[in-house]
């Protein structure tokens, strides 16, 4: 299992035992530092730059975000309200299919609405007149896709064969983008600038044709530019050159670097164990609170992890036999009561976490690493469980 490296910056000199167990915890200071990352590539490259809410949803900090960023990006109805209600900024929405009682709503909430197909764009076309005669100003996008598979893990790469995200570029036709006013791709998860002008060198050739029609180009996200050796300066001026040739505004819909480091999950080893390996149980669950450590599959990074000395297999307090997080080194030993912490858990994670086994949901914490102040802004009790049940 390969393990993600983590920086655990300011956590360092972090007492896990300010807050309880288990739970996450954002640095303020580190994200803003990612943001500002992205608003000086923003700046420079003269370009939108805007948050995916599906990787990280923590509306506490959308005033943060609002300093930086010029709006989010959403991922249907559900999304879009949040968006609307919590951020400043533009709501740019799409779904591989919207439910016809839903996209009224989307229409009135969104500024861009992008469709995963031509043929769903055309059955919508009563809807969004209907928006449009109300007053409503928003564009109509289409997702294509690339057809240019970059990633290591099909399941996360939407140019994988056979996937249903965005229409093929190379079915793409002048009557398919009737009434299409941008365009959308998606094609990277994690990744530098490399793969992303690769998938830009297929995609100029299949759009060229339109560049006179086409308001702004939305080249999605997976871009890690805040990781520390992404080139920036090779990306802003590939940005820079993408405005000037196809004379469209360019958007950036980044997620994971929003928040990348800027997180922590704290957690409390419950019970040890032996059966042919040291093993120990903790509160935070695999499946419950990083269903991504089991789908990816990867190793998280340990706060303080020493490199030396027995291992210890650490797994969730669920039922589920492959609750397994993963052999770490534990500070200190591995022992019942030691609080334990695993990096970068920020993005993703909290917008995935679940109740599956009645297992509790970890409370939210914001940190100001600069003044060391320190709120909880969201904590769940078993009504959650319950009420989410029948």
């Amino acid at each position: 299992m390969e393990t993600r490296a983590g920086d655990p910056g300011a956590f360092a000199r972090f007492d896990l035992t300010r807050v309880d167990s288990p739970a996450f915890v954002v640095d303020a200071v580190r994200l803003r530092a990612n943001l500002q990352v992205l608003a000086d590539i923003r700046d420079a490259a003269e370009c939108r730059v805007l948050l995916a809410l599906k990787a990280f949803s923590m509306w506490s900090a959308a005033p943060i975000i609002g300093e930086y960023l010029d709006g989010v990006c959403t991922s249907g109805l559900w999304e879009a309200r949040l968006a609307s209600e919590f951020y400043d900024g533009e709501i740019s929405t799409y779904s591989p299919a919207y439910k016809p009682e839903d996209l009224a709503e989307v229409c009135r909430l969104s500024d861009h609405v992008i469709f995963n197909s031509p043929e769903q764009l055309r059955r919508a076309t009563l809807i969004v007149e209907q928006a449009r005669s109300e007053g409503r100003a928003f564009d109509t996008g289409l997702r294509i896709n690339p057809l240019v598979a970059t990633g290591e893990v099909p399941r996360y790469d939407p140019s994988s064969p056979g996937s249903r995200l965005g229409f093929p570029i190379d079915q793409l036709t002048a009557e398919h983008m009737e009434g299409v006013d941008g365009i959308h791709f998606h094609n990277l998860c994690e990744q530098d600038f490399e793969p992303l002008a690769a998938t830009w060198d297929k995609v100029f050739d299949a759009i060229e044709p339109y560049f006179g029609q086409l308001k702004w180009i939305n080249m999605g996200g997976g871009h890690h530019i805040t990781r520390a050796d992404y080139q920036r300066d090779e990306l802003v001026e590939f940005l820079r050159d993408a405005k000037e040739d196809t004379g469209a505004d360019i958007y950036l819909e980044p997620g994971e670097a929003v928040a990348l480091d800027a997180g922590i999950l704290v957690g409390t080893i419950l019970d040890t164990g032996f059966n042919g390996v040291p093993t120990a149980i903790t509160d935070i669950s695999a499946t419950c609170h990083m269903p991504d450590v089991i789908e990816a599959p990867y190793r998280p990074a340990m706060l303080g992890e020493v490199d030396e000395g027995p291992q210890t297999r650490l797994g969730g307090p669920s039922c589920l036999a492959g609750d397994v997080i993963g052999d770490y080194r534990v500070p200190d030993g591995a022992e019942p009561g030691r609080r334990i912490a695993f990096l970068d858990q920020a993005h993703y994670s909290m917008v995935k976490t679940n109740t599956f086994n009645g297992v509790p949901l970890p409370s939210i914490w914001l940190w100001d690493s600069g003044t060391d102040a320190l709120e909880q802004v969201r904590s769940f009790g078993w009504e959650e469980f319950r009420n989410r049940l029948s």
